[in-house]
């Protein structure tokens, strides 16, 4: 994860098999991002920024339409649901003389034929209608689901995605679902079979010197409370590889396995997922490691992820990225699963202290790619992908996971995160959407460990609401030192406040987002407090605090 996996790849064999697009530069000296770091390096434009869409003063109908659940899954999934988005943005979508509250019809088409026809109202997001599966026949090949609403004075507007319906695994292996309305992960329950939301939350894990020799780790972790692992390739010895996913299928631990030295090599890729495909604690396949800093070549990615398909169909695709703005649309076309990891505690984000030379979008490597060393560095970089998948039309195709910082003292951080730190940086990513945690690296700190055991202890209150469809949720509000998201149910509002800040933090906000609200009841609360009284709720943070707390 760290940028060193740059220098690691160069000794790395990859025997290179695919037909690939040829990398963004091919430069003479080593580039991070696309851009010069060495002394003496000039500064260069690195190409590959994320185009935005032109900003229209008419607000635009945004029309989409997805299946709820991906994939759905025979015999279990007779019935389904519909989610069709109907609201109005002014960066994408079209012009229409539509107005809100206006109730259209929509006609659904899997392959071209009809297989269900709803009612949207136009200003709405979100809107969950049930469809019959049985119409269709299961099958690896997914369904081209197009939406078709018929709009006032004539005007149509099409919406197109995929909708997979599968047959049972023929592999005897798991299978891992996507909710798009919530971003959760589905698996079947390693004590009852019945399918159940997840958030993931496990560490990459180092294989060679220290997994692959003491298999106590496994339980170690399984008492801290995660529920994966990512073991960190090379797996040279494969008789102790396969232990270790023994032992982790013993103790209910999720498998996120690891291709990144050989994605690009499609026999590699194929003998790996056949023979990993039946394991019953699969969750994920994972591919590109920081392919944007490394500019692999643009089409690597989606060529890994279609061969991976191909093979198995039952589990998503990941990869994680390095840039703030490199490529992020080629690169991300190969997952499903999209995961960023901006380091930014100990850094000095203008002066690369590796390389001795300034940082800024056209030159440097400073560790964090054009980041300012602040938690900031994280809920923009959360935001900017949940910005992207909007303007790009895939905001229900892909879900964002986070890569907190759990390492440091060496190379360009100075310093370890202490436990609270950490948890900040989760708190923070989950407040922007991020639905899954998979810090760098264990071997970590015992402060770290114990953090994250208070972490795990709280997920369960923490996605009754984050998981729950119909929750109205957003930013209560956001500055330089405290943010704050809520969730509102019909079983009560989650709401949590992170600080930022080395100092304490006293704010407040009207009970308007927990309307009756009379007690508040903590969920996650390391160094802060949450009550009511009156008509508002008061936050106390202490330096880098957090307060989860569900308000009743």
């Amino acid at each position: 994860m760290i940028v060193c996996s740059l220098f690691l790849a160069l000794v790395v064999p990859v025997l290179w098999s695919l037909t690939v697009q040829p990398a963004p530069a091919a430069a003479q000296a080593p580039t991070w991002c696309g851009k010069y770091y060495e002394p003496g390096s000039l500064p260069t434009n690195p190409g590959g920024q994320f185009p935005l869409p032109a900003w229209s003063e008419t607000p635009l109908l945004n029309f989409g339409c997805a299946p709820a659940i991906r994939p759905y899954l025979a015999p279990d999934d007779t019935a389904a649901s519909l989610v069709l988005d109907a609201g109005f943005d002014n960066y994408v979508g079209l012009h229409v003389w539509a107005s809100s509250g206006a109730v259209v019809p929509v006609q659904v088409y899997a392959d071209g034929q009809l297989i269900a026809e709803v009612l949207a109202t136009i200003g709405l997001t979100d809107l969950e209608t049930p469809i019959n599966l049985t119409q269709l026949t299961p099958r690896t090949t997914p369904y081209k689901l197009t939406c078709v609403a018929s709009l006032p004075g004539g005007q149509t507007a099409t919406a197109t995605n995929t909708l997979t319906y599968l047959p049972p695994n023929p592999f005897g292996g798991s299978t891992t679902k996507f909710d798009t309305r919530t971003g959760a992960t589905l698996v079947k329950s390693f004590e009852t079979g019945a399918w159940e939301t997840i958030f993931p939350l496990g560490f990459y894990t180092s294989f060679g010197g220290y997994l692959d020799s003491n298999l106590t780790i496994l339980d170690h972790m399984k008492e801290i409370g995660y529920n994966m692992v990512h073991p960190v390739p090379t797996f040279d010895n494969l008789t102790a590889f396969n232990m270790v996913v023994d032992r982790m299928e013993q103790l209910g631990l999720w498998l996120m396995y690891d291709m990144r030295w050989t994605y690009m090599n499609d026999s590699s890729v194929m003998e790996q997922v056949n023979s990993l495909k039946n394991r019953s604690n699969l969750l994920l396949w994972y591919t590109g490691d920081e392919p944007d800093g490394t500019s692999d070549p643009l089409n690597a990615t989606s060529l890994a992820r279609d061969l991976i398909y191909s093979l198995d169909g039952y589990h998503p695709v990941s990869l994680v990225l390095n840039c703030q703005n490199y490529y992020w649309t080629e690169y991300t076309s190969g997952a499903d699963i999209i995961m960023e990891d901006p380091y930014p505690i100990g850094i000095n984000a203008t002066w690369s202290v590796r390389w001795n030379t300034s940082c800024t979008p056209e030159l440097g490597d400073c560790g964090c790619d054009n980041c300012i060393g602040s938690y900031r560095d994280i809920t923009s970089r959360v935001d900017m992908f949940a910005q992207r998948t909007r303007f790009t039309g895939r905001r229900r195709n892909l879900t964002t996971w986070h890569v907190p910082q759990g390492f440091g003292s060496s190379e360009y951080w100075s310093v370890t995160p202490t436990g609270q730190e950490w948890l900040v940086q989760c708190a923070l990513a989950i407040n922007h959407g991020a639905r899954g945690i998979v810090p760098w690296v264990e071997p970590t700190t015992s402060d770290i460990e114990n953090s994250a055991m208070m972490l795990s202890q709280s997920l369960s209150g923490l996605t009754a609401f984050l998981f729950d469809p119909s929750a109205f949720t957003g930013p209560i509000f956001t500055n330089s030192t405290v943010d704050i998201a809520y969730w509102r149910t019909s079983h009560g509002t989650l709401v949590m406040a992170v600080n930022m800040a080395y100092e304490p933090a006293v704010v407040s906000f009207p009970l308007f987002y927990a309307p009756s609200a009379t007690y508040a009841q903590p969920v996650l609360a390391s160094g802060g407090n949450m009550t009511i009284s009156g008509e508002k709720v008061f936050v106390s943070l202490d330096s880098v605090g957090i307060a989860a707390y569900v308000l009743l």
